[in-house]
């Protein structure tokens, strides 16, 4: 399966934040909070209106790890949804197993959690999913697989996350590997720093 291959530094200085919710990112940015490339210090351009629309779809698109007609073919079932479309997109984009396995704690990033799932260490109600785009629904209970239980990456995980924030919509028991989806998200719950009117105006140009 596709997936992003460049570097994540060089996209946390473009974006200006750390919208990997990795701490290497947050030193990144303490170093050379710039865009990279010979003209990044100091170098200033006014983003066009379409530039701005753009940069607030890639964002997002990067935050999660989807490709770009997936996120397109996220976008359309959205916008055809009943309620707000904004909103129906990101609980689309938090319902996604690999995010799911992340917000849980038991990786430390996203990329991670797509590992896992797609290496069959993730279970959903009792059964196998290898699929990192797969959609949690509430009620799931999703688990690490008992002979994964000892993985380094997941111990590793679980210890660095101690303390770290939780989320309204999902129920975690650390000593058992597991946690349950138990909700889908508010907009205000969901901590991305996003603009969703801008993503929406620029799907509608």
């Amino acid at each position: 399966m596709a997936k992003f291959t460049g570097s994540r530094g060089k996209l946390t200085r473009r974006f200006g934040e750390n919208i990997f919710d990795s701490p290497k990112f947050d030193k990144v940015l303490q170093r050379r909070n710039y865009k990279s490339g010979q003209h990044g210090p100091g170098f200033k351009r006014k983003d066009t209106d379409y530039g701005i629309h753009l940069k607030e779809k890639q964002k997002l698109r990067y935050t999660y790890g989807v490709l770009e007609r997936q996120f397109k073919n996220y976008f359309e079932k959205a916008d055809k949804m009943t309620g707000i479309t904004g909103e129906n997109l990101l609980q689309m984009l938090e319902s996604r197993l690999d995010n799911v396995v992340f917000r849980m704690g038991f990786a430390r990033t996203r990329p991670q959690a797509r590992q896992l799932v797609n290496h069959g260490h993730v279970v959903v109600n009792g059964k196998k999913v290898d699929i990192p785009s797969y959609q949690v629904k509430p009620g799931d209970k999703v688990e690490i697989k008992e002979k994964s239980r000892t993985l380094s990456a997941i111990i590793d995980a679980i210890d660095s996350r101690s303390g770290a924030a939780t989320y309204p919509w999902i129920e975690v028991d650390i000593e058992k590997f597991a946690g349950e989806f138990k909700a889908l998200p508010k907009r205000e719950e969901i901590p991305v720093n996003i603009d969703d009117r801008l993503i929406i105006e620029f799907y509608s140009k």
